[in-house]
């Protein structure tokens, strides 16, 4: 799936099948979408300001462009298993977690490509990824077949797509919260490496964003008789 494509998924949540919420509801939802790109943009022209007037453009190999090459990438994996199980399952707990992460997820990853476009810097890193990180992931080696650290396979993502209902609902909730102790792993080493601050400011919203929401999906694994990976 291309990033072009999750991007117009993410901004159309009509599109997946199942129960839709009231009408009074969406128009909240899509009034908060409306703010947080407002507010993607006004960080953006925030980010350059900081920019040329701290550390002037980030270095290619800096860790301020790292984290935004590599948690991009990172994110575009979180849009796609949430839509994902926004197929398979009517759970409307689920399918608003799900809701929330892909709208968030694919806001934040396109604040990151418009810095790199800003810095005029490469998305893609001819030291692979992790590389700005300096051994960040020690504890987190990566799977065979995995891009990064706590990302699904392909083969993870094929099985969601066939599982339905609480099986579905169960591992996507075991993924995602792999997927989300990587990224804050990833987030406090651009809190502590990254020179922007905005961007810090940005990895740091992450770290306790994503922290809260891995308390909720595991209580949700917990009432469906789960537990996390690990």
């Amino acid at each position: 799936m291309t990033g072009t494509l999750m991007a117009e998924r993410a901004t159309d949540p009509g599109e997946a099948p199942g129960p839709r919420p009231g009408l009074a509801r969406w128009l909240t939802v899509g009034a908060a979408a409306l703010v947080a790109v407002v507010v993607a943009l006004s960080v953006l022209v925030m980010v350059s300001r900081e920019s040329e007037r701290t550390v002037g453009v980030p270095a290619a190999d800096s860790a301020d462009a790292g984290f935004a090459r590599d948690m991009a990438v990172h994110h575009q994996q979180a849009v796609e298993m949430s839509y994902i199980v926004r197929d398979r399952t009517a759970d409307e707990d689920i399918r608003r977690l799900a809701y929330d992460i892909a709208q968030t997820q694919a806001n934040q990853r396109g604040m990151m490509l418009g810095w790199l476009d800003l810095w005029e810097l490469p998305k893609i890193s001819p030291d692979g990824y992790m590389a700005w990180m300096h051994g960040g992931h020690e504890n987190h080696e990566s799977k065979d077949g995995s891009l990064m650290p706590g990302m699904a396979t392909a083969a993870e993502l094929d099985r969601l797509g066939e599982l339905e209902d609480d099986q579905a609902e169960i591992l996507y909730l075991q993924l995602m919260i792999d997927h989300h102790i990587s990224g804050v792993d990833m987030a406090r080493a651009c809190v502590s490496q990254c020179e922007v601050d905005t961007e810090q400011k940005l990895a740091q919203s992450m770290v306790e964003g994503q922290q809260s929401e891995v308390e909720l999906m595991t209580a949700l694994l917990k009432e469906r008789g789960a537990a996390p990976r690990r």
